[in-house]
């Protein structure tokens, strides 16, 4: 029994390799007993803001086998989308996340999550699985952590030593038994870079970011006006923000992505202010067609372009 589960253990980490993963960490199936009550603060203090979401399915967030039956392992996954360039270099530019150069991710990845349990249950036989990329109720960061391919660092992302924080997480959870792994030391040392660079002081406390301050937030997930508050702080943001990562000293380590349908469209390294103030709605629908951007739509990204460039606007 125990050579099959280590048998399993090994094909599983060698195929995450395979299909391109940077990182694969299991975990017990189980309830995440120390999430449970940083969760609930977390929710109390209201720092999910607008995304009510957030507080539904609170139990599942913390037990994997409320997801799925009978599960016992929960594999976590790093998919690397650092980009070779960064298009928002320059002070005058408007600026998008990396992550959102190329193709949505939830797409992307879920595609090869697809191919991998094709491949275990070709190889391994009817497992009964699901699989997550940022959608349903997981907690990826902790369970993450807790696989040891990464910590969770004070911007509350998790951090890998040798490639950063520009990556996705992942899951896989099973019902099949696999040779856990266990979590790694925390690096962030007395660094405060993240806390003393976010210009909303998102980040209340070392590990813990007020998302309704986040400029994230502001820009993709609120559906009303930005607030007047904040005018002037999102340094040319128009859609997600990198800052907490980009002074993250971790990052130095970043390594370009290799994953084709991640390459930006050529028309967005081009765009200038002006190009962006004056997107029309067919324009967006064409370079962004497959993009994360059409989270905040149309409406939204000539919201948040305004707010960034409108001297006026209040």
């Amino acid at each position: 029994m125990q050579d099959s589960i280590i048998h399993n253990t090994h094909f599983i980490k060698s195929l995450a390799h395979e299909l391109g993963f940077s990182f694969c960490g299991i975990s017990k199936a189980e309830f995440l007993e120390e999430e449970a009550p940083r969760l609930e603060a977390w929710l109390t203090r209201g720092y999910q803001g607008k995304m009510s979401y957030l507080e539904n399915y609170f139990d599942k967030r913390l037990d994997p086998r409320l997801l799925v039956p009978n599960a016992q392992s929960v594999i976590s996954l790093v998919y690397n989308y650092y980009p070779k360039k960064n298009l928002g270099a320059g002070d005058d530019k408007l600026k998008i996340a990396k992550y959102a150069y190329g193709e949505d991710y939830h797409v992307v990845v879920k595609d090869i999550l697809k191919v991998f349990l094709d491949r275990l249950r070709e190889s391994l036989g009817d497992i009964n699985g699901r699989a997550f990329v940022d959608s349903a109720p997981v907690l990826e960061r902790p369970w993450a952590a807790k696989s040891g391919v990464g910590w969770i660092g004070k911007n509350s992302l998790l951090l890998n030593r040798s490639i950063g924080s520009f990556f996705f997480l992942a899951e896989l959870i099973l019902d099949l038994e696999l040779e856990p792994d266990g979590p790694i030391k925390d690096f962030c040392g007395d660094c405060t870079a993240c806390m003393d660079a976010c210009p909303t002081d998102a980040i209340s406390e070392p590990y813990v970011v007020d998302g309704s301050k986040c400029i994230s937030y502001f820009t993709i997930e609120l559906k009303e006006e930005i607030p007047a508050a904040v005018k002037g702080k999102f340094e040319n943001w128009i859609f997600g923000c990198d800052i907490c990562q980009d002074v993250c000293p971790w990052n130095r380590f970043s390594k370009p992505h290799s994953e084709p349908r991640f390459q930006p469209h050529q028309d967005i390294d081009k765009m200038t202010t002006a190009d962006w103030k004056e997107i029309t709605e067919e324009v967006f629908d064409r370079v962004f067609k497959n993009s994360a951007l059409k989270r905040s739509k149309f409406s939204g990204l000539k919201r948040n372009i305004s707010f960034v460039t409108d001297p006026l606007l209040s």
